[in-house]
């Protein structure tokens, strides 16, 4: 009997502790991770533990019960070679009953066998798998996820993929609104990461890591709290004269209040996280203002803001040449004082010297944190020693002309080609350039230089795909994408030394780049100066500053400061940075803003004739025609329609007013001027300002 009640004190208590097990699963919260290869964990060496529905259970913890029913090769499309609804892990997932159904389904639709052949019904199909996780559970919430990156490497992606994956994500996005879905991006940080998807299609453990934060902050809100790009900070510039935009990340559904002076705005953070402002366009008045960004749990304070003309500066090395390598240090720095000019100064965390790379600084640079942190700095005579001396002398005219704070980001990178600075969907699409993606440490679309320095800084990787400041797009994704939010007026460039080994490419490349800016910042019209080539012993380079001239003719706003008067034999870095600054602050003063006193180019050739043997030039922007050291003129060449070139003597060339006469011209029909690579061609207008190397051919021949 003894026995027997003891039996039924065990049973009793192991049916309190049954039950009690029962109650805690029912709290738990059921997650069911629905999609194909991706969410099953394809390629990785544990997907147990490395797929992104096993680290989002990490992530979840107690309370959440995660599975994974992912199927590789599934489609959405019920039509589709592998329909999702036609799999076990479909049935399973709809056995689970889950609380929460996260979808990840489309990549495979893209398949030529798929989406060309019944897009009309991948709305229907995908409404129907939500419809039917909501007849077993009504209060079931359903995350719709924007599909992970495909990218340019997989094998089908030229010939219909990339096209039909951006089509897929629309339809996506537009399901989830109408079934009243939220919306999960899971391309916003992985496609600025190929080196996380070693196949193009199926992210590794890190990637998946990645996922499993997104769907994370999707299911409980959690978006890392109130944080704000860096380049907003004390002493930063506000644009005059643009609306001012604030934008950052929070918490779901947080409310934000952001004060600048006296003016307030609130906004409330979306799903993502994200939420911006705006504030009315102001006006340089010489105050000083102070904005805060508060919510909840954070304030965030910024002050001695200002507000007056911002640019951003970019290119590569000599741009990047800092006042203290110029010949003009000491002239830049005895101006620091008297002017408002502030300086946000985006350095490499390492340069690209002829060295190899230590594996901290690779696994960072994967990581896109290649530019060391900064803040808006006050001129000083720190700030400005290291700052770019072109950049500086720009912003140091523009201050004295305008009256007003100026504000200068640069990001220029020694010796990147052009294509870095471009993002990566412009060139994803366009008919000549997607090519330039393609194994670009080995494509001679990128200058062979820029490919072996590349491959000398990140020898010691044993990725391969190991990212660089060389690579196409990455310095878009560094430089300017965490930029893009901040309003400027316009941009100023210094580059083309790592495209000079193809005039005709470049030529398809830089109005690209410009392009993709414009479309940054939202600008059609923005201001684009540039400074063209200097002269240096390399061959191309003559053909290179033509096409330089003619670009800035073709491209709206857009114009372009010579430099090869500057130029050194040698060295590809000429320490004569001020005048270029100064050439392109011209430029600003009379094309933006409206000062048409202000000489802007040298002489530019608008027309050549020949009549009774002598070649007649007329220049335009050349109301006196002179040489800028008092000897007579040099550089000109001329060509019959089948001859080489030759070069024209001084006593045959005669300057009168606009126009340069060359005697004994009889039968030449084409015309060159400082079209050697080093020039010491000197011909300038009234305000001392160079013109520039061309090329023409005879437009009327009177003879």
């Amino acid at each position: 009997m003894k026995r027997l009640s003891v039996f039924l004190l065990l049973l009793a208590a192991l049916s309190v502790f049954t039950a009690m097990v029962n109650a805690q699963d029912r709290k738990n919260v059921k997650v069911a991770c629905i999609g194909n290869s991706v969410t099953y964990g394809y390629g990785h060496a544990n997907a147990a533990a490395t797929s992104y529905p096993s680290q989002l259970q990490q992530l979840l913890g107690k309370g959440y019960e995660v599975r994974n029913f992912g199927h590789s090769g599934a489609t959405l499309l019920s039509k589709g070679h592998r329909p999702y609804i036609e799999l076990p892990e479909y049935a399973a997932a709809l056995e689970f009953a889950p609380d929460i159904a996260v979808i990840h389904l489309g990549l495979n639709d893209t398949d030529p066998r798929n989406w060309p052949n019944y897009r009309d019904e991948f709305f229907g199909d995908y409404m129907a798998i939500i419809d039917t996780l909501r007849s077993i559970n009504p209060s079931v919430d359903v995350y719709v996820c924007r599909m992970t990156p495909i990218f340019h490497w997989h094998r089908r992606f030229k010939s219909g993929t990339r096209d039909w994956y951006w089509q897929i994500q629309d339809e996506i996005t537009a399901i989830a609104e109408y079934a009243g879905c939220e919306v999960v991006e899971l391309s916003r940080y992985l496609y600025s990461r190929p080196d996380l998807m070693p196949d193009a299609l199926h992210p590794d453990a890190e990637g998946a890591a990645i996922i499993a934060r997104q769907v994370y902050s999707a299911i409980t809100g959690d978006c890392g709290g109130l944080s704000l790009p860096a380049i907003y900070s004390d002493n930063m510039v506000i644009q005059r004269g643009k609306e001012f935009v604030v934008s950052g990340t929070a918490d779901a559904g947080c409310k934000v209040v952001v004060k600048l002076g006296k003016e307030k705005r609130k906004a409330v953070a979306a799903d993502d996280g994200t939420w911006s402002v705006k504030f009315a366009p102001m006006s340089a008045d010489g105050k000083s203002y102070t904005m805060s960004v508060e919510s909840k749990e954070r304030r965030i304070t910024y002050s001695n803001i200002a507000v007056g003309e911002v640019w951003l500066c970019s290119g590569q090395s000599n741009m990047a040449f800092m006042v203290k390598e110029s010949s003009h240090a000491q002239q830049s720095l005895a101006n620091v004082l008297g002017k408002d000019i502030r300086l946000y100064n985006m350095q490499p965390r390492v340069l690209t010297n002829d060295i190899e790379w230590d594996s901290v600084d690779l696994v960072r640079l994967n990581a896109h944190d290649y530019y060391l942190p900064t803040g808006w700095q006050m001129q000083s005579e720190k700030s400005v020693s290291d700052f770019s001396a072109v950049a500086y002398h720009f912003g140091a005219m523009l201050a004295d002309s305008l009256g007003v704070p100026v504000g200068l980001i640069c990001n220029a990178v020694g010796g990147a080609p052009a294509e870095a600075f471009i993002d990566r969907r412009t060139l994803e699409f366009h008919p000549a350039l997607v090519d330039i993606l393609y194994n670009w440490k080995e494509n001679d679309m990128i200058q062979d230089w820029c490919r072996g320095r590349a491959k000398k800084n990140i020898a010691k990787s044993g990725n391969k795909l190991q990212r660089h400041p060389y690579e196409p797009c990455y310095l878009y994704e560094t430089g300017i994408a965490p930029i893009a939010s901040y309003p400027i007026k316009g941009a100023i460039w210094y580059q083309g030394e790592s495209n000079a080994h193809n005039v005709e490419l470049h030529e398809i490349i830089f109005p690209t780049l410009v392009d993709s800016w414009r479309r940054t910042w939202d600008d059609e019209q923005m201001p684009f100066y540039f400074v063209q080539l200097s002269s240096i012993n390399r061959p191309s380079w003559p053909h290179f500053r033509d096409s330089q001239r003619r670009l800035a003719q073709a491209i709206p706003c857009c114009h372009f400061a010579v430099s090869s008067d500057k130029g050194h034999e040698w060295d590809v870095h000429p320490k004569e940075k001020a005048p270029v600054g100064e050439r392109l602050a011209r430029l600003a003063l009379n094309s933006t803003y409206g000062m048409s006193h202000v000489a802007q180019y040298g002489p530019s050739v608008s027309r050549v004739t020949v009549s009774k043997g002598k070649m007649i030039i007329e220049f335009d922007n050349a109301d006196v025609l002179t040489t800028s050291d008092g000897a007579p003129l040099r550089g000109l060449q001329i060509a019959p329609p089948t001859g080489s070139f030759v070069n024209v003597q001084q006593q045959d060339i005669e300057i009168v007013g606009n126009r340069v006469i060359i005697d004994g011209a009889k039968g030449c029909v084409r015309v060159r001027y400082a079209w050697t690579p080093y020039t010491d061609a000197n011909l300038v207008n009234g305000a001392g300002l160079p013109a520039s190397t061309f090329e023409a051919a005879v437009t009327d021949d009177g003879r």
